[in-house]
């Protein structure tokens, strides 16, 4: 039987990606390579607990609702992920994955939403992008881009040129909060008329959340 370690399996409202407002089941996978300057869920890097995908599973059913993210950490860090969301999706559920994008997505399931984290500059784990990545993507996968600063923003820019990303899948621009001033972020995007959605982490804003749950 295949054991995943979690961290927490919750139910909230979608704070972020094109899902945002709506009740979600979030199942928080134990572990991540990186360690981002920015990282609000440093809790689980470690601890956890092993847990069945059956028992994994039947605590998601609880809530009554169709969407269900499988975040972290990074959760593609543990193998047993690829199998615990294809049953997710045998079961008829709407199915979205968050990523750093530093690990293969290749075997990741077609059926997944893929959200996709490309590291910029300040979040000190600019190296690990994979670019192969990129290749993986389909129009109902979104990449996110988290701005911490100006340096941030222009190598985002030049991103979505270099790869042609709007024209792949959705594009998301969050400022990283106590850091990168909103507005600001919000203007420059329109000033440069980028096709991408500005986004703020509802969860923080409604229960002031530091943790993104």
């Amino acid at each position: 039987m295949s054991l995943l370690r979690i961290t927490e399996i919750f139910y909230s409202l979608q704070g972020e990606s094109n899902t945002v407002g709506l009740p979600t089941v979030f199942i928080r996978l134990t572990g991540c390579p990186l360690r981002c300057v920015y990282c609000d869920t440093a809790y689980a890097f470690t601890g956890g607990e092993k847990i069945g995908i059956d028992a994994i599973i039947a605590q998601a059913e609880q809530y009554g609702t169709q969407y269900i993210t499988v975040t972290g950490g990074e959760p593609l860090a543990q193998p047993g992920c690829l199998e615990l969301m294809t049953r997710l999706l045998d079961k008829g559920y709407i199915v979205s994955l968050e990523t750093s994008g530093a690990l293969d997505v290749s075997e990741v399931d077609q059926r997944v939403i893929k959200v996709m984290d490309f590291k910029t500059p300040s979040s000190g784990e600019l190296s690990r992008n994979r670019y192969q990545n990129i290749e993986y993507l389909t129009p109902k996968d979104q990449v996110k881009f988290v701005i911490g600063n100006g340096e941030d923003y222009d190598w985002s820019k030049s991103v979505l040129t270099e790869y042609d990303l709007p024209n792949l899948c959705e594009i998301l621009f969050s400022p990283v909060m106590g850091q990168q001033n909103p507005t600001e972020l919000a203007e420059k995007i329109l000033k440069d008329r980028l096709p991408v959605r500005f986004q703020l982490q509802l969860h923080k804003i409604l229960w002031d959340d530091a943790q993104g749950k």
